[in-house]
C-alpha cells in the first residue's frame, strides 16, 4: 500500500467505489478506497437493487437520471455486469391527494427531459397486471425504472475505477484520522498509514465512526429494512409469458410498498410505521455480511394491504425475508460535500438509495474535489445544511419521522413535528400563546401565521384553513402596520482592518459608506450565485451581513474557506445571539418615532440607513429596509432584549391596530414586488443577470472580486434565462415551485416559488424562462396539479412598482 495520495476514501459500498471511479475518471488517478472487509459490506450487499429517476427535488432528479444512464458505461469499461433490468414502472395512487402529488412529478419531469405519463388504474393493471385496479384513482407510467444486482453494480465501479489507475486495498481498517501542521491528513489503518490531501467519508454505517475521527458528530443514523422475496407465482409466469418481459416495478405510495420481480416470484418491500432504528449510538466494526433477525409483524399492516392492493400475493408463499440496516439523514437525503472548519475532509454518506444516486453523488464530490465545485446544484444533499443542533437525539427522532412517512404525503403546508421544538427566542411562548403556528427552519421554530383560537392548519395541496388568516396578516402591512419576528434570518459580523477589503473580494456590490446598506450577491468563481445578502457598514472597520437563515453553515464553510491568512478579518455567525424584529407598512415609521428619539425622517434616516439607537430603554441596531417592499424596519438586538421590545412595539402598535404577521404573509408580500429568495429564485446554477440581481453587481470597482470575470461576460452575453413574475389563472391551488412553464404550447421553463398574493388579490408564481422569450406577455401556461392554466407576464411588480412607499417619496 502507498504511503501517499491526493485521496483516501474510506468505505468501499456503491458510493466510494463511485466516488473513486469519478476522481479517476476526472485525472485524479492518484486516489487510494480503503474497504474494513470485503466490497459491498454494510448495506450495499443486502440491497433490493431497485432504482428510479422520480425525486421531489428536480435537482436530485437529475442525478438520479445520470446515475442510471451511466450504468452502460460502466458496464463495457469494466467487463463486469451490473445485472441492469430497465422493466419500466408504476407508480400508483389510492387517493386523490396522492393523485394530485403524482400529478406533479409528471409535471416536473417535462422539463426534466425524465419520462412519465399519467395513466388510468385500468391502464396500470395492463401493465402490471399484479394490481387491483379498484384499489386505486390513477397512476403514474415511468420508462427509466428497474432493478440490478448490487454486488455486480459495486464492482463494475471499483474495477473501471482500477482500470483508470486508482487502488482499492480491502481488509484495511481505517483506524484514525489525524491532521497534519501541513494541511494533509494521516489516514492510520492497521495496514500502515497513507498521508492524503483529501478524505472522503463513505463509511456507510460506520460514516458516524469516521466522523468522529476528526472531530464531527454527523446527523445520520441506520434503521432496520424488511423486504420479502415469494416463492414462484404463477402469475408472474403468466406475465413473462405473455408480454415476453418482466413484471414492472411497481410503487404503492398510500400501501407503503415497492415492489418488483425477483426471478419467478416477487419482491415486496416496505417503509413500516412502526420502524425501528438500529445500533443507535454506534455501529459495531465487526458487522459486516450479516443479516438482522426478521420481524414480519411489524410490517404486518403494510403487508394487508399490499396482499389487498395486489391479491396475486394472497397465495403466494414466502421464500426469504431480508432485514438489513440502511442509513438516512433526517430529511432522507445524502449528506454530501465539504465540511466546515475541516479542510481536505469531505462527506458522501447518508446516501439510502444508493443504486439511484451513487453515480450522482460520486460525480458530485470528484467535481468538487478536483475543481472546487460539484458543477451543478446540490443544496439538497450538501452536508452544509445541518448545523451542530442536529445531534444524536434530533437525528434519531427525525430520521424515524422520515423513515416511518417514506411514503407518506407532505403537503406544503404540513409541518412534521418529531424533534421539535429545538431551537427557540425569547420570545416564543408570546407569540404561541398569539395563536402562532410555528414551522421549524434550521432547526429554529418560526412562526408561520397567527390562527385564532381552535383554528389549526388543515393540510392540503389546495388553499386551506390557513388562506384568509394569511390574507388578513398581508393587508394589514400594506393598510397600517405589522410585526413579525425575524431571528430566523442568519447574522454575520465582519470585523479587522482588512475587512472592507476581504468584503470588496468576495460580494460583487460595490461596498456601502459608512451608515448605509445595500444589497450584496456573492459570486463562485463560475459566476454563479452562491449567496444574496443585506450589507450594513457600521463604520469603524466593523460589517453587518443579514442572510437566509438555512444556509448559515454553507456560507460561513465559504467564508472561511477565502479568510485572509494574515489574521486581518474575523468572520462570526452570530445565531441567536442577535434576534429580530421587523415593523412593516405605511405606519411602520410612525410607531417607531414614539419610542425613539432618533431622528427618522427621509433626509435623517433614508431607506437602505443603518444606527443603533435606544428604543424604549433598549439598544437595538435598526435598518430601515423591508423583505415587504414596504416602508420598514429591520430590528436586532441582543436575545435579553427581545421581550422588552416586542412589548413596547405591540404597545405602542396598538394605535395603529398592528398586526402580527408569519412567514407566509411575508412570502405574499415579497411575491407582489419580485422579490426572489435563496434556495428557490438564487441558487448556484444562476447567473446575477439572469436572477434580476444585476443592477446590484459592480463591474467597475477596482476590486477583483469572485466571479468577477465570468459576470462581465454573462452581462455581454446576456445569460440564457430570466427570472419573471407571472400572474396565474388560479382556481383554488397556488403553484409552490418546480411547476413546468409553457408557452405557446411548449415546456418552456420552470417555477421557482409562488402562492398567493393576498393584497393584490393574485396568484403569483415566479420562475426563469429562456432570456429570448422573457419580454413576450401573452402565450404563456403554467402547469398545476395536472392542468395547464393560462398566465400573463408581469412587466413590473404588482405593488408599488417604483418603489416609492419602500423609499419614502410618499
Amino acid at each position: 500500500m502507498k504511503s501517499h495520495a491526493q485521496v483516501v476514501v474510506i468505505g468501499g459500498g456503491v458510493v466510494g467505489c463511485s466516488v473513486l471511479y469519478h476522481l479517476a475518471k476526472f485525472g485524479m488517478k492518484d486516489s487510494v478506497l480503503l474497504e474494513r472487509s470485503e466490497l459491498t459490506s454494510g448495506s450495499t450487499w443486502h440491497a433490493a437493487g431497485g432504482m428510479h429517476t422520480i425525486n421531489g427535488d428536480p435537482n436530485v432528479a437529475k442525478l438520479q437520471k445520470y446515475t442510471i444512464e451511466l450504468y452502460r458505461e460502466i458496464e463495457a469499461l469494466s467487463e463486469q455486469s451490473t445485472g441492469l433490468h430497465m422493466t419500466g414502472g408504476v407508480m400508483l395512487a389510492a387517493t386523490e391527494a396522492r393523485f394530485d402529488w403524482i400529478k406533479g412529478l409528471v409535471a416536473k419531469g417535462r422539463y426534466l427531459g425524465i419520462e412519465a405519463e399519467i395513466i388510468t388504474p385500468e391502464e396500470a393493471h395492463q401493465d402490471m397486471p399484479l394490481l387491483d385496479p379498484k384499489c386505486f384513482v390513477g397512476a403514474m407510467r415511468t420508462v427509466v425504472d428497474g432493478h440490478l444486482d448490487p454486488s455486480g453494480t459495486t464492482h463494475a465501479y471499483a474495477k473501471s475505477a482500477r482500470k483508470l489507475g486508482a487502488e482499492i486495498h480491502r481488509h484495511t481498517k481505517v483506524e484514525d484520522i489525524v491532521r497534519q501542521p501541513d494541511g494533509q491528513w494521516l489516514v492510520v489503518t492497521d495496514k500502515g498509514n497513507i498521508l492524503a490531501q483529501h478524505v472522503v467519508n463513505a463509511g456507510g454505517l460506520w460514516a458516524r465512526e469516521v466522523g468522529r475521527m476528526v472531530g464531527l458528530e454527523l446527523p445520520v443514523l441506520a434503521m432496520e429494512h424488511m423486504y420479502l422475496i415469494t416463492e414462484d407465482m404463477p402469475e408472474v409466469a403468466e406475465v413473462n409469458r405473455t408480454t415476453g418481459k418482466e413484471v414492472v416495478h411497481a410503487v404503492d405510495f398510500d400501501g407503503e410498498l415497492y415492489l418488483r420481480q425477483e426471478r419467478g416470484g416477487m419482491l415486496m418491500g416496505t417503509y413500516e410505521k412502526a420502524c425501528v432504528p438500529w445500533s443507535e449510538k454506534r455501529t459495531p466494526w465487526d458487522f459486516g455480511h450479516e443479516l438482522l433477525e426478521p420481524d414480519i409483524d411489524r410490517i404486518a399492516p403494510s403487508l394487508e394491504v399490499g396482499f389487498q392492493h395486489f391479491p396475486a400475493f394472497q397465495n403466494a408463499g414466502i421464500k426469504q425475508i431480508i432485514n438489513g440496516p440502511f442509513t438516512f439523514a433526517p430529511d432522507g437525503n445524502p449528506l454530501v460535500g465539504p465540511v466546515r472548519g475541516l479542510p481536505g475532509f469531505w462527506c458522501a454518506c447518508g446516501v439510502m438509495a444508493g443504486f439511484s444516486q451513487g453515480g450522482g453523488v460520486g460525480l458530485a464530490l470528484a467535481n468538487w474535489i478536483i475543481e472546487g465545485d460539484p458543477g451543478f446544484d446540490v443544496w439538497a444533499m450538501d452536508v452544509g445544511r445541518y448545523g451542530d443542533w442536529a445531534t444524536l437525539k434530533y437525528t434519531n427522532a427525525k430520521v424515524r419521522e422520515n423513515y416511518s412517512r417514506r411514503f407518506s404525503i407532505k403537503f406544503p403546508n404540513e409541518e412534521l413535528t418529531a424533534a421539535r421544538p429545538l431551537r427557540t427566542t425569547p420570545i416564543y411562548d408570546k407569540l404561541k400563546e398569539s395563536g402562532a403556528q410555528f414551522g421549524a427552519a434550521y432547526g429554529l421554530e418560526v412562526p408561520l401565521w397567527f390562527a385564532p383560537e381552535g383554528v389549526k392548519d388543515s393540510f392540503s395541496w389546495r388553499r386551506s384553513s390557513d388562506f384568509e388568516k394569511v390574507g388578513k396578516e398581508a393587508r394589514a402591512v400594506r393598510s397600517s402596520v405589522g410585526l413579525s419576528e425575524i431571528s430566523g434570518f442568519a447574522k454575520y459580523s465582519v470585523t479587522g482592518t482588512g475587512a472592507r477589503a476581504w468584503l470588496d473580494g468576495i460580494l460583487a456590490c460595490r461596498i456601502p459608506n459608512q451608515g448605509r446598506m445595500t444589497l450584496a450577491p456573492m459570486l463562485k468563481h463560475d459566476g454563479k450565485l452562491i449567496g444574496d445578502f443585506t450589507l450594513a457598514n457600521l463604520g469603524e472597520d466593523a460589517f453587518f451581513i443579514a442572510g437566509s437563515g438555512i444556509a448559515e453553515e454553507y456560507h460561513m464553510r465559504w467564508f472561511e474557506e477565502h479568510l485572509p491568512e494574515d489574521g486581518s478579518v474575523t468572520v462570526k455567525a452570530e445565531g441567536l445571539g442577535l434576534v429580530g424584529l421587523a415593523l412593516a407598512g405605511p405606519k411602520s415609521r410612525d410607531l417607531l418615532a414614539r419610542l425613539t428619539d432618533h431622528d427618522l425622517s427621509d433626509q435623517a434616516f433614508p431607506f437602505m440607513a443603518i444606527s443603533w439607537m435606544d428604543i424604549g430603554m433598549a439598544p437595538a441596531l435598526v435598518g430601515r429596509v423591508s423583505y415587504t417592499g414596504d416602508l420598514g424596519y429591520e430590528i436586532w438586538c441582543r436575545p435579553e432584549y427581545q421581550r422588552y421590545l416586542f412589548d413596547v412595539l405591540m404597545d405602542a402598535g396598538a394605535a395603529h391596530s398592528i398586526a402580527l404577521f408569519g412567514s407566509r404573509a411575508l412570502n405574499a408580500l415579497r411575491l407582489e414586488k419580485g422579490f426572489g429568495s435563496w434556495a428557490r429564485e438564487y441558487r448556484p446554477i444562476y447567473g446575477p443577470y439572469e436572477a434580476g440581481l444585476g443592477r446590484f453587481v459592480s463591474l467597475t470597482k477596482n476590486a477583483d472580486f469572485i466571479g468577477k470575470a465570468a459576470a462581465t461576460k454573462e452581462k455581454q452575453q446576456g445569460g440564457k434565462l430570466r427570472l419573471c413574475s407571472f400572474i396565474l389563472a388560479a382556481k383554488d391551488a397556488d403553484v409552490i415551485g418546480d411547476e413546468p412553464i409553457w408557452f405557446r404550447g411548449e415546456v418552456k421553463g420552470w417555477v421557482t416559488s409562488g402562492g398567493y398574493a393576498h393584497a393584490s388579490g393574485k396568484s403569483v408564481a415566479m420562475g426563469y424562462v429562456p432570456r429570448e422569450i422573457a419580454g413576450e406577455a401573452e402565450g404563456w401556461e403554467i402547469e398545476l396539479l395536472g392542468e395547464r392554466l393560462s398566465a400573463r407576464l408581469l412587466s413590473e411588480p404588482l405593488f408599488d412598482p417604483k418603489g416609492e412607499r419602500m423609499r419614502g417619496a410618499i
